[in-house]
């Protein structure tokens, strides 16, 4: 699904033997948070990860599944050799940007592409916030600024606020949202 969704996002270059690593690392993790959404058929229609505690959940990720990640990440860097200074930086990710955050990290939230537009995504992304409202009520995501109109629409629409902005060490133009927990907020919890 996630390949179908973000089909020029670099994870999803990594291939899918990465993919299944990355969000099979959040399952049974103590920080993490892992939350699927399902279609009318019980089928899978989105999915939404992320960790209370940033920091340790990468390193920890990273521990538990190191066979797996080295194992497609070659296979990522055989099929894609301009991949690996890439790689490199993102294995020494924490959940770190350039702006003063917060709380928990959403990592990723990705909806079927056949079910956009169908609700699925403000779904995931208010159980989510649920979910970071039992711990510190803080969180924050980072996206791409460029070419990504719809997901920051998503963001802002779902009254994620943006935090600012930075470029990666790649050249990407990047938005950190924030969400805070709001006794005024005007959107169902």
């Amino acid at each position: 699904m996630h390949q179908r969704a973000f089909p020029s996002f670099f994870l999803s270059q990594l291939g899918p033997r990465f993919l299944r690593e990355f969000y099979r690392g959040f399952l049974g993790d103590p920080e993490a948070v892992a939350l699927v959404a399902e279609d009318g058929s019980g089928g899978i229609a989105g999915v939404v990860v992320g960790t209370h505690a940033p920091a340790g959940f990468f390193s920890r990720l990273l521990k538990r599944r190191f066979v797996g990640f080295a194992l497609a990440s070659l296979l990522a860097v055989v099929r894609r050799p301009s991949s690996l200074p890439r790689l490199l930086r993102a294995v020494s990710y924490r959940g770190q940007v350039p702006i003063e955050v917060r709380g928990a990290l959403l990592s990723s939230i990705c909806v079927d592409p056949d079910g956009q537009g169908s609700g699925f995504g403000t779904q995931l992304i208010r159980a989510f916030e649920r979910e970071v409202d039992r711990q510190s009520g803080h969180a924050y995501l980072v996206t791409d600024r460029s070419d990504n109109e719809a997901a920051n629409a998503f963001y802002q629409r779902n009254g994620w606020t943006l935090a600012g902005a930075y470029t990666t060490a790649e050249g990407r133009a990047m938005n950190c949202y924030t969400y805070t927990t709001s006794e005024d907020s005007t959107h169902d919890r």
